[in-house]
């Protein structure tokens, strides 16, 4: 919204040398009017900008000469300077673009002079043989070649010579790099340099065509041909070299394609060539000689990978792919290419090959559908959506939809897209709507859930191909459903787009289809109405997104609709409010408005008289009880979509409201809201006042006038002043001592909002407002006051704040209150509260910045007389002040080191060292590093600073690096002392010890950023030396591997990332090369196993896993990352079971580390393509019988299924959103399959032996885990390797665990194994397999095993979206036949209550499906007669003979209870009544009903009761009456009321109670208040109190919250019924005064 100051361009200046100029001289003419005059007075300019504009007037200046004074000497020699002149500048240099453009524009008479020209000043740059100026000479080339005609035939005259010199330079450049091996910022300098060679090459055959064509050249002994093998040479080595950057390899793959196709001959059997080479069936013998000595290792060698990868780029495009180009071989080649990239798909998993190979199949499609344009139908026939290679692309894209690249998903939704281009191109005639591919895409996209991200844009490319009408029609409530996911931010904005493509491309629809206006009645009840919906009774989370991400499409797409939604909107505001928990109406439409105003679709003005919304109606959303409408509210007043908006005096108001009542919002993303909104209102107010200004000055020069400015300017500009100074008034007394830390926060964060709009600035009159002027000094003490906060954030505001604010303040000028607040500071520093010294830090810093400290601070002999400054040098006060401070918290910090040597007790209890450590880390932050004027005494005092690091390092690292620091007290040398050692505990000298190392490797850390990234020869003012950064280093590496306690490490850790980040960018080589040194020294200590070794073996290796992190972190993330792969390769190795293993602690390392690198995201994806070997070596580790070992390999298994799976954002362990499909997960860990598979089959082997002995295999609960975490889709293909049948059989055996958690996840994992088709056939197989009655040995875990794979397969089936063809219902039936069949194991025959509980659930199950979906018939009537049977024959209604103690009991009563709770709910449902059945009457007999239930002795029946009591009352009171109340079982309700109260006050389990007061809560007040007296013996008063004194004595935060709910509606409902009575007894006495 406000306008941001545009960047000054800075151009340089090109110079020419001394010849020149005195060339230019020479032809200069005395009235400075002729071409050399005016290049002389370019090149004496010394700005670019300027030389730009004069080179703008050779052009105009040619044009008026004569066409006798073209041939003039001076026009020949001015162009000899033209061309040295382009030559000379940086390809970046905005100039030579210019110069350029300008040499296009030359007359065509001097053309050919041009050309002579700057052939001969290219020719003499081709001669060059200065390794450091081949790049230039390229980027010269380069420049030519690029939309100018003298440069273009220049290279054309020299293209002889620009190949040889191409030749030479690529192999010095070249051999260049292998002399500097191991300097990796040098290599890629050179590497980016034969990248230019490699381009500049391609591009002198691509656009100087002329020169390749016909045959003088292609003679082995032409100097042209010979080049150009030679390059291709080259450029075949860099494509299988591994060692060169990854451009270079591409764009090598791209360059031997081209040069193969500009050589090879006969051109028509080029396509075989390339398909030949992809294939690996290319034969010398049928080869040119010259094509096996260019590029001969293509044909020898297995080509890897990466160079089948790029050699597919480079023929995809190189080659002509459409203007009739197409014949049999090219459409072989386009298919091979197809085949080989899919190939490569399940093979290259690093995240750069993995991006690359998605961005080459988004080419090949762009590619086949340029082919099918002239193809034939045999390619037509092989490239339809049925096609083998279109199915294993489709494959490819369900299986990258949602990978972890950004750019790889993005690649893939092209890929769909195109792939539906391909398949409309390849149809024989027109597409009709009931396309049988597109039906398909359509029906199995639908049937995935909504969490898959990948379904989104899959579906808007559908929508774009098809229409949203075809969609609509086979599910109507689409748009619903996607509305219904916004509820999850991280889904809302897949939503919104594609939402946004369907009701576009609907609306484009019914325009077209219906005539006038009519449509958009139909478009709003499709898309308006669910919105409209959603926000005035939607969950907070979905209305908020819906409204950030929707709404503005919508009103984009269609404004009128405004009008439709605020008129609905307007109507029920006032009756309908919202609550906390909703916004109600009044919210949507302050929602709305926000939103119309922000996007320029309303302007409050307009709003205001057309009275759309009322100011009470704003007032009520400022202070609303739902946050978001309180923002929303908020949002209408300060966005607008124009920057200038005057600001009305309503506006005005209303903000001021606001601050007044919402400073102390508890929430933080609400406080950052506030603010970012009033940051935009100021914005505003500051950017419109420049307009007002403006009117003001018009209006006074126009005095009377014809157009008089229709309001007052200078009345506004009042206004804006009084409101900003209220608004500062509100917020200063908003600090007042003692005020929460949220008020603090908001206040100070707009107090500095205020001041970064309205800077201060001295002497300007016509500035609006500035904030110093509010100001006063009992103000600003409470500013200081802030910086004593416990929260850091408040005294970074204040510190802010303060520094915007002080240059104007006279307080701060004043010597006494420096020297007090100094005082303060310095004792803060040493505090024993660690806060303190944060305090400290913060005072000192803002005291830096004051230019009367030093002087003072001398005057009064503080201790800052350490420094005295030189009077005769001018330094900045700030680094002079920053110099005094520091040396002055040195020589307290000396003394103090002295002190704790002796006595590290007392300096725990009196003078803890890290304050002080701290206070100068601070200082150092605020130096201007590039500017420092004071370079000896900084020297000094840097290396001061670090031996004093050092020698407190010695006197504290004795108990971080103890084994064990928690409870360590040492032994003082200081026996004077001991007396006051007594109050000191373990706990004050860590946090003293430990504190202290962590301020000395932030310390340490950032003395080393101080180092240059130059060479340090060319900076001889370095502050800081290699020698004492190598030390640095050293003593980082000590810590980390030698300590103990996790806080210094981790601390120690976050300097020595700085120190390696530092190393990773110095152009030292020394240095360059020390993180690889340490790396590879402490890996091979990890492997040394020496038993004298100091690393820490226990506390999960310590600060090992962090050192090995900094160290790889700091590796160039566009490099070829080696430093990892080399050590990845060393702890696999590390972590691989040995059979003899010398020593198990390397593998305990390994594993610890590995974990930690597996956690790091700075690695990003450059870990993946190790995930597989490290969840290989978990499993494994899981089985060593040291328990170190298989404590590590837990912790590794833990991280990575986050890594593979996401980090779980909710309290649901089977949620799908942590889930991904067998294909997806195998696809992207391919090495997996075989291992998990042979995995699950030895585990298998153990479980089910037929002996029935007992045998548990470690691995066991790891795999079944693993295999849990998938889930079946329906579109796993056909054309997929890696098939899911085979683990089925293992995971079937693994249900007969004896252990109940295996079984259970046996269950879950046998899921998405099994395709949905087929689970009717195999459900049906297990219960089959389950023993009869008559059986005389059941094996129990056996049956409860298969119950459990049964009852989730058919959670499943049931859940999927494949429920509507008849095939599903027959298989329902067939299903339900075979549960009747095994019976008896739900009751009482069966003596296990957990095979029982378990058959019930299942029961349960299908019985709840066949209520929500309406299927009655009967056939189900004997189902549910069995039912009933169970029902009413179950301990439930009999009676319990058991003990509470008896294995499984709890969990059947529950089973039961769910069951009658799911009869109850099916036979409420007034269709149920049209079958006669039996169940009916036995589920609601007097022995079993919710009374009986609600009275049970296990808490656990009771809770199931009372919650769906819960759901049942609120339906009740649902606003869909009609929908909902058919629901419930009424005639249950009755009476509720009496036993809810004698239940309250008899409940003891805590959840229930909380159920009881819900229940309570939902009920109608007016029936509990008049069932009190009899239930409770209390009146209503009573009552309340009673409810109020639960909420006060409960530690149950659900328990308080309900019954203080609870109570406000009884308060309500008796405040009413106070009001009647005073109603009716005056209605009573004006009837008697009548009388």
């Amino acid at each position: 919204m406000v306008l941001k100051k545009k960047k000054e361009i800075q151009v340089d200046a090109f110079v020419l040398d001394h010849q020149q100029l005195e060339r230019l001289h020479s032809f200069a003419d005395a009235e400075g009017q002729n071409l050399a005059s005016l290049l002389l007075r370019c090149a004496l300019l010394p700005d670019g900008i300027q030389q730009i504009h004069c080179v703008k007037q050779i052009v105009p200046l040619l044009e008026k000469m004569d066409k006798s004074s073209l041939c003039d000497p001076v026009v020949k020699n001015c162009l000899d300077v033209l061309g040295v002149m382009f030559l000379s500048l940086d390809v970046k240099n905005p100039l030579k673009k210019v110069l350029a453009s300008s040499l296009n524009g030359i007359p065509e008479p001097l053309m050919a002079e041009a050309t002579q020209s700057f052939v001969f000043c290219l020719r003499e740059e081709l001669k060059t043989t200065d390794l450091s100026q081949y790049r230039k000479t390229m980027d010269n080339l380069a420049s030519c070649m690029e939309n100018n005609t003298i440069g273009k035939s220049s290279v054309n005259i020299l293209f002889k010579e620009a190949l040889q010199f191409l030749q030479k330079s690529v192999l010095e450049i070249e051999e260049e790099n292998r002399k500097l091996g191991g300097n990796r910022i040098a290599q890629t300098r050179l590497m980016h340099d034969l990248l230019m060679g490699v381009k500049v090459s391609m591009m002198l055959i691509q656009k100087i065509q002329e020169n390749v064509q016909g045959n003088f050249w292609k003679t082995l002994d032409s100097p042209i041909w010979q080049s150009m093998c030679g390059l291709l040479n080259r450029f075949t080595h860099f494509l299988i070299n591994e060692d060169v950057l990854q451009t270079v390899q591409t764009t090598a793959g791209l360059a031997v394609v081209l040069f193969i196709k500009t050589m090879f001959e006969p051109g028509e059997k080029l396509p075989c060539l390339i398909s030949d080479l992809l294939c690996g069936s290319l034969k010398h013998s049928d080869l040119p000689d010259w094509f096996v000595d260019s590029c001969g290792s293509l044909c020898t060698a297995e080509l890897s990978d990466s160079v089948l990868l790029f050699l597919c780029h480079g023929a995809l495009a190189m080659l002509e792919w459409k203007n009739g180009s197409m014949d049999q071989n090219m459409e072989k080649l386009l298919l091979d290419i197809a085949l080989t990239l899919l190939t490569l798909s399940t093979r290259l998993k690093e995240s750069v090959m993995a991006a690359s190979l998605s961005r080459i199949l988004a080419i090949w499609t762009a590619s086949a559908l340029d082919a099918l344009q002239s193809s034939s139908e045999n390619l037509k026939c092989s490239l339809s959506g049925n096609s083998g290679t279109i199915g294993k692309m489709l494959d490819y894209v369900y299986a990258h939809w949602e990978h972890p690249l950004d750019a790889v998903r993005h690649q893939t939704k092209l890929i769909f897209r195109n792939i539906l281009r391909i398949h409309q191109a390849s149809a024989k005639g027109p597409i009709v709507k009931v396309d049988p591919f597109f039906s398909g895409l359509i029906d199995n996209l639908l049937s995935l859930e909504w969490h898959v991200k990948g379904k989104y844009s899959s579906l808007g490319c559908l929508v774009e191909c098809v229409g949203i009408e075809n969609i609509l029609a086979m599910d109507r409530t689409i748009p619903a459903q996607i509305l219904g996911v916004m509820s999850d931010q991280s889904f809302a904005p897949y939503a919104s787009d594609l939402l946004e493509t369907m009701f576009v491309n609907h609306k484009r629809h019914l325009e077209s289809a219906l005539e006038g206006n009519t449509w958009i009645d139909k478009w709003h009840e499709a898309w308006v109405s669910p919105l409209l919906s959603i926000l005035c009774d939607g969950n907070p989370e979905q209305a908020t997104y819906v409204t950030d991400y929707y709404l503005p499409k919508l009103l984009k797409c269609s404004p009128e609709s405004l009008n439709y939604m605020i008129k609905i909107l307007h109507t029920s505001a006032e009756s309908n409010v919202g609550s906390c928990n909703t916004r109600g109406a009044l919210g949507a439409l302050m929602a709305c408005l926000r939103t119309a105003r922000a996007h320029g679709h309303l302007k409050f003005i307009d709003m205001m008289h057309s009275g759309l919304v009322s100011i009470t109606c704003i007032k009520q959303g400022l202070v609303h009880q739902h946050d978001q409408v309180q923002i929303d509210a908020l949002g209408l007043l300060c966005e607008s979509h124009w920057s200038t908006e005057i600001i009305s005096a309503e506006e005005m108001q209303l903000i001021e409201f606001f601050i007044s009542y919402n400073l102390n919002s508890q929430s933080p993303a609400v406080r950052q809201q506030i603010c970012s909104l009033l940051k935009k209102l100021f914005c505003r107010v500051h950017e419109s006042s420049q307009t007002v200004h403006k009117m003001q000055q018009m209006k006074s020069k126009q005095g009377l006038g014809k157009h008089p400015v229709p309001w007052d300017p200078l009345k506004t500009l009042h206004q804006y002043k009084d409101f900003m100074s209220s608004v500062c008034d509100i917020l200063f007394g908003a600090l007042f001592p003692g005020s929460s830390h949220p008020t603090r926060f908001t206040a100070l964060t707009v107090l500095g909002l205020i001041a970064e709009t309205f800077p201060v600035s001295e002497g300007q009159s016509q500035e609006l407002f500035q904030v110093a002027q509010e100001v006063s000094l009992p103000r600003l003490q409470t500013l200081l006051h802030c910086f004593a906060s416990t929260f850091e954030e408040i005294k970074i505001l204040a510190f802010d704040l303060l520094m915007k604010l002080h240059p104007v303040l006279p307080y701060f000028q004043e010597p006494q209150q420096l020297q007090s607040l100094f005082q303060v500071a310095m004792h803060l520093s040493t505090s024993t509260k660690p806060y303190d010294c944060v305090t400290a830090s913060y005072l000192l810093n803002f005291l830096i910045h004051q230019k009367g400290l030093l002087k003072t601070c001398l005057n009064n002999h503080l201790p800052l007389n350490t420094f005295q400054p030189d009077e005769d040098k001018s330094s900045d006060p700030v680094e002079e002040n920053t110099l005094a401070v520091v040396k002055s918290l040195m020589v307290n910090l000396e003394g103090e080191i002295l002190q704790a040597d002796k006595s590290l007790l007392q300096a725990a209890t009196s003078f803890p060292m890290y304050g002080r450590v701290h206070c100068i880390t601070a200082a150092l932050h605020q130096l201007p590093l590039n500017i420092l004027t004071l370079i000896p005494e900084w020297k000094e005092v840097v290396a001061k600073l670090i031996l004093m690091s050092y020698e407190l390092s010695a006197v504290v690292s004795p108990v971080v690096q103890s084994s064990s620091p928690e409870g360590l007290i040492p032994m003082d040398t200081d026996l004077d002392e001991e007396q006051q050692t007594c109050d000191v505990t373990a706990q004050m000298v860590l946090v003293c010890c430990w504190r202290s190392m962590k301020e000395i490797s932030l310390l340490l850390g950032k003395l080393c950023q101080l180092l240059p990234l130059q060479a340090l020869s060319n900076y001889p003012d370095a502050l800081i030396t290699v020698e004492q950064v190598k030390e640095i280093g050293e003593y980082f590496k000590h810590h980390l591997l030698k300590s103990r306690h996790r806080g210094a490490f981790e601390l120690a850790y976050a300097g020595f990332v700085k120190l390696t980040e530092v190393l990773s960018r110095c152009d030292n080589e020394s240095l360059h090369r020390l993180p690889e040194q340490w790396l590879c020294n402490v890996l091979e200590e990890i492997k040394s196993s020496d038993p004298s070794s100091k690393l820490c073996a226990t506390r999960r290796s310590a600060g090992i896993p962090f050192y090995i992190q900094a160290l790889l972190a700091s590796e160039p993330k566009k490099g070829k990352a080696g430093l990892l792969k080399m050590t990845m390769k060393e702890l696999i190795s590390l972590v691989s079971p040995s059979s003899t293993p010398a020593s198990t602690v390397p593998q305990v390392h390994a594993l610890n580390i590995l974990r930690a690198l597996f956690k790091d995201t700075r690695l990003g994806e450059n870990i993946i393509p190790y995930v597989a070997d490290g969840m290989r070596a978990a499993i494994l580790g899981f089985t060593s019988s040291v328990w170190a070992v298989r404590n590590s390999s837990t912790l590794l298994f833990s991280t990575l299924i986050t890594r593979i799976f996401g980090v779980k954002r909710g309290k649901d362990e089977n949620s799908k959103k942590n889930r991904m499909t067998g294909r997806e997960f195998f696809t992207r860990f391919p090495n997996l399959y075989p291992f998990l598979l042979s995995q699950l089959e030895a585990v298998a082997s153990t479980v089910d032996s037929g002996t029935g002995e007992f045998k548990l295999h470690p691995s066991l609960f790891l795999l079944l885990l693993i295999l849990g975490k998938l889930y079946p889709s329906p579109m796993d293909g056909t054309y997929s390797a890696l098939n899911m049948a085979p683990f089925a059989p293992f995971i079937l055996r693994c249900g007969h665990s004896p252990v109940y958690r295996s079984r259970e996840l046996a269950g879950r994992a046998l899921v998405p194994f099994i395709m949905i088709n087929q689970v009717p056939q195999t459900v049906s197989s297990l219960l089959a397999g389950l023993p009869d009655c008559t059986d005389p040995c059941v094996r129990q875990n056996a049956v409860h095993g298969t119950l459990l794979q049964v009852f989730h397969l058919l959670q499943s089936y049931l859940e999927s979206k494949h429920r509507t063809n008849s095939d599903f219902l027959q298989g329902l039936r067939s299903i339900i036949t075979c549960i009747e069949a095994k019976l008896w194991l739900a009751k009482w025959q069966n003596p296990c209550l957990v095979t029982r509980s378990t058959y019930i659930d299942i029961l349960t199950l299908l019985n709840n499906y066949l209520g929500k979906s309406k299927i009655k018939g009967t056939e189900f009537l004997g189902f549910w007669d069995e039912i009933g049977t169970i029902i009413s024959d179950s301990e439930l209604a009999t009676g319990i003979s058991y003990s509470s103690a008896v294995p499984g009991l709890p969990q059947y009563l529950q089973s039961v209870t769910k069951l009658f709770l799911s009869m109850l709910t099916m036979t409420s449902d007034p269709g149920f009544a049209n079958y006669s059945s039996p169940a009916k009457l036995k589920t609601v007999k007097p022995c079993l009903s919710v009374a009986h239930l609600l009275h049970s002795e296990f808490c656990e029946v009771r809770l199931l009761v009372l919650e769906a009591t819960v759901v049942w009352l609120k339906q009740v009171h649902s606003k869909s009456v009609t929908e909902e109340r058919g629901k419930v079982p009424l005639y249950l309700l009755s009476g509720l009321e009496e036993i809810l109260l004698r239940m309250a006050v008899k409940e003891k389990h805590p959840e229930c109670f909380c159920k009881v007061l819900e229940a309570l809560y939902h009920t109608d007040t007016q029936n509990v208040l008049s069932e009190t007296e009899d239930a409770l013996k209390m009146n209503a008063r009573e009552f309340l109190h009673w409810v109020l004194n639960i909420a006060d004595a409960s530690d149950s935060i659900e328990i308080q919250s309900i019954s203080l709910k609870f109570a406000s509606k009884l308060v309500i409902r008796l405040v009413q019924d106070q009001q009647k009575v005073r109603k009716s007894h005056l209605t009573i006495m004006s009837a008697s005064d009548l009388l």
